[in-house]
C-alpha cells in the first residue's frame, strides 16, 4: 500500500526567508515601526484628502453639466440659436472637456507611495511575521492560554485577533509542520467566522487546512466530517474530493483490521479513542525539564517552603568593609539559600538605565548561543532576544556601572566580560541554559584567556508586567524582575567545579518589555578574591 504522502493531496504554502530584519527578537526596536506604521498613516491621509479634492472638482463639473445639458438637449436649435451658447459649446468639448480628462488622469497617488517605497525596505519581513506567530504559540503553551484567550485579547492591553490573523497563525504553524497548533487556530478561525464575524477568509480555505491537520493526528473520523463540510461548500474542491476517498478506504481497511484480530470488544478503538477526547497532546520537544520549566514560569512548582523561608534574611552589604560602601551600603536579601541567590536593591537609576538602554539600541543584534558541536556562535529558537556589549570607553556611566558591581560582589571586573545588554522580543526567552562552560566544551571561552565563568550578575533594567522571570528548574526557584535591582549568584563552587544546579532559564515575556544587563566575572585575577577550596560549597 502507498504511504499516505503518495496519495493525500494537502494546501500547500510556500515562503520567502529573509535573514536581515528579525523585529521579533526585540520590543526595544520595534518602537520605531510604530512610528513608520505613523508616519504611513499621516501620508495616506494626504492622499485621501487630495483624491477627495479632486472628486469634489469633478463632481461640481459634472452637477454644473447636468444641468447645462439637460437645458441644451431640450431645444438643441433654439439653444444654439444664440452665438454665446455655440461659442460655448464648441469652447467645452475642445478646451474645458480636455481640462477634464487631465484632472481625472491626474495621479495623486505619487507622494504616498514614494513613502510606502522608502519605508517598504525597513518593513518586518516573512520571517518576522513568522517568528512573531511562533512567540505567540510559545506564550500559549507556557502559561496554558487557550487561543480563545489570545484571540478574545484577554491579557492586559486587550487586543484582539480576527479570524484572518487566527489563519494566519494556524498556516504558520502548519507550514512548520506543527499540526498540534494548527488545529487549535484553525479551529479558533472557523469558530469566529460561524460567528459571523467579517473576513476574506473563506471557511473553505480554513477547513481545508484544520481537515489535514486533524487527519494527521489519527482522528480519521473528524477528518471526514470536516472534509464533508467543505465540499458540501465547494463541491468542485478536487482535493478534498480525492482526500474524502482516501479517508474511507483507510476507514475501511482500520475496520477490516478490527474483525481479523477479533478486537470488536474493547470499548474505545484507538480513532475513537482521539475523537472521545476532544482535544490533541501538545507533541513532546528536545527539552526534558520542559514542564517543570513552564510551571515555574507561571509561578507553580516554586519549592519555596517555609522551612526555606526562615533561613532567608534581608541586610546591609557594605562589600565587606569596602571603603565606597560603608556609608551607603546596597540592600540586600536572600533570594534562595542553596545555592546562594541574592538580589541587591537601587543598584541602577533610572537615569543610568535610560542612558545604557539609550547606548545599546543601535547597536542591538540577535543574541547567539555558542553551538556545543562546533564551538560556533549562532541564532537559536530557543534564545529569542537581542543584545550589545558596552565597553567602559563607551561613556562613563558604564565604567560607573561596571565598578558598583565590582564593589559590590568583591570580584575584579578587569578579567570580567563586557557589560551585555538585552531586550527580549515577542515572547522573549532563554530556556534552561548554564553560564559557565562544562566539560564537554573546554575551549568555550579559550580565547578569552581569562577561565571559566565564576560568576553571573543580573541587573534588572524594566518591570515585567506578565512573565519574563529568571526561574532554576534544578531546585525550583523563580525570581521576578524589578525594576533597578540586580541579582548575583555563583556559576562555580570553590573547588573549581561547575555547580550544576544554577542551570537556568529567562522565561517567556507575556506582557511588557524586558531589558536586563549582566556581567560575568571570569576566575582568572580573582584568584584571591575568592580563593579556591577542597569542598564544593556555595
Amino acid at each position: 500500500m502507498k504511504s499516505w504522502l503518495q496519495l493525500m493531496f494537502f494546501p500547500c504554502v510556500f515562503l520567502i526567508w529573509h535573514t536581515e530584519a528579525e523585529f521579533f527578537t526585540s520590543i526595544g526596536q520595534m518602537t520605531d515601526l510604530i512610528y513608520a506604521e505613523k508616519d504611513l498613516v499621516q501620508s495616506l491621509q494626504e492622499y485621501i484628502r487630495a483624491e477627495e479634492k479632486k472628486l469634489s472638482q469633478i463632481k461640481s463639473w459634472a452637477e454644473k453639466m447636468d444641468i447645462l445639458t439637460s437645458k441644451s438637449a431640450s431645444d438643441p436649435e433654439g439653444y444654439l440659436a444664440h452665438p454665446v451658447n455655440a461659442y460655448k459649446l464648441v469652447k467645452r468639448l475642445n478646451t474645458d472637456w480636455l481640462e477634464l480628462e487631465n484632472l481625472v488622469l491626474q495621479d495623486t497617488t505619487n507622494g504616498f507611495i514614494a513613502n510606502l517605497t522608502i519605508q517598504r525596505q525597513f518593513f518586518p519581513t516573512e520571517e518576522d511575521e513568522t517568528g512573531a506567530a511562533k512567540a505567540l504559540m510559545r506564550l500559549q503553551d507556557t502559561y496554558k492560554l487557550d487561543p480563545e484567550t489570545l484571540s478574545r485579547g484577554n491579557l492586559p492591553g486587550k487586543s484582539s485577533l480576527t479570524v484572518g490573523d487566527c489563519f494566519g497563525m494556524g498556516k504558520t504553524a502548519y507550514n512548520d509542520g506543527d499540526y498540534y497548533h494548527t488545529v487549535l487556530w484553525m479551529e479558533q478561525a472557523l469558530k469566529q467566522h460561524d460567528e459571523g464575524e467579517d473576513t476574506t477568509v473563506s471557511k473553505v480555505e480554513i477547513l481545508d487546512y484544520l481537515s489535514y491537520a486533524v487527519f494527521q493526528f489519527g482522528d480519521l473520523h473528524r477528518a471526514m466530517e470536516l472534509t464533508r463540510r467543505l465540499i458540501s461548500l465547494d463541491s468542485t474542491h478536487e482535493r478534498a474530493g480525492s482526500n474524502l476517498r482516501y479517508f474511507e478506504k483507510l476507514l475501511e481497511k482500520e475496520r477490516e483490521e478490527k474483525e481479523k484480530e477479533k478486537s470488536v470488544n474493547k470499548t474505545v478503538t484507538t480513532t475513537e479513542a482521539v475523537v472521545q477526547s476532544g482535544a490533541y497532546e501538545r507533541p513532546l520537544d528536545y527539552l526534558p525539564e520542559r514542564d517543570i520549566y513552564e510551571a515555574l514560569c507561571r509561578g507553580e512548582g516554586v519549592k519555596m517552603t517555609p522551612r526555606r523561608q526562615k533561613r532567608l534574611f534581608c541586610r546591609y552589604h557594605d562589600g565587606n568593609g569596602n571603603p565606597h560602601l560603608l556609608i551607603a551600603p546596597f540592600k540586600e536579601e536572600d533570594e534562595w539559600d542553596s545555592p546562594h541567590i541574592v538580589r541587591y536593591y537601587d543598584v541602577m537609576s533610572d537615569e543610568e538605565i535610560e542612558k545604557i538602554k539609550e547606548l545599546a539600541k543601535p547597536r542591538l543584534a540577535r543574541a547567539t548561543v555558542r553551538d556545543p558541536k562546533t564551538g560556533v556562535l549562532t541564532v537559536a529558537s530557543y534564545r529569542v532576544s537581542k543584545s550589545s556589549w558596552l565597553e567602559e570607553t563607551d561613556d562613563p556611566v558604564v565604567a560607573k556601572v561596571n565598578q558598583r558591581m565590582q564593589q559590590i560582589t568583591g570580584l575584579t571586573v578587569k578579567t570580567a566580560e563586557l557589560l551585555q545588554v538585552a531586550n527580549y522580543g515577542m515572547g522573549g526567552q532563554y530556556e534552561p541554559h548554564f553560564d559557565f562552560s562544562r566539560k564537554d566544551e573546554p575551549d568555550a571561552f579559550k580565547r578569552l584567556g581569562t577561565g571559566n565563568r565564576v560568576a553571573t550578575f543580573l541587573n534588572y533594567m524594566s518591570d515585567v508586567e506578565a512573565g519574563g522571570a529568571t526561574v532554576f528548574p534544578d531546585f525550583g526557584a523563580a525570581i521576578w524582575p524589578k525594576k533597578g535591582t540586580a541579582v548575583f549568584w555563583y556559576n562555580l563552587f570553590r573547588s573549581g567545579e561547575g555547580d550544576y544546579r544554577t542551570r537556568h532559564a529567562a522565561c517567556p515575556v507575556l506582557v511588557g518589555c524586558k531589558w536586563v544587563s549582566n556581567k560575568w566575572f571570569h576566575e582568572r585575577g580573582n584568584e584571591f578574591l575568592r580563593p579556591c577550596g577542597r569542598t564544593e560549597v556555595d
